[in-house]
């Protein structure tokens, strides 16, 4: 089953292997090979906008990004 099948049966959610839900700005689960941390973009890595939680990394202030590549 792909990525895809997977978060349309979950309704769109995508989920870690440990069952926890990714965050909306997260590329990958944590420790997936060829990915790192990266400050996120929308909240500048305060994990607050308005006075609330980031909507994009979870309050965090980071999200699992994809790097390298050839």
């Amino acid at each position: 089953m792909t990525q895809k099948q997977r978060e349309k049966r979950n309704g769109g959610l995508r989920v870690r292997a440990s069952g926890q839900s990714l965050n909306p700005g997260d590329e990958a689960a944590p420790g997936t090979p060829g990915t790192g941390e990266d400050i996120c973009p929308q909240c500048q890595g305060s994990g607050r906008i308005d006075g609330a939680a980031c909507p994009n990394c979870g309050g965090r202030g980071t999200i699992i990004r994809g790097i390298g590549g050839a």
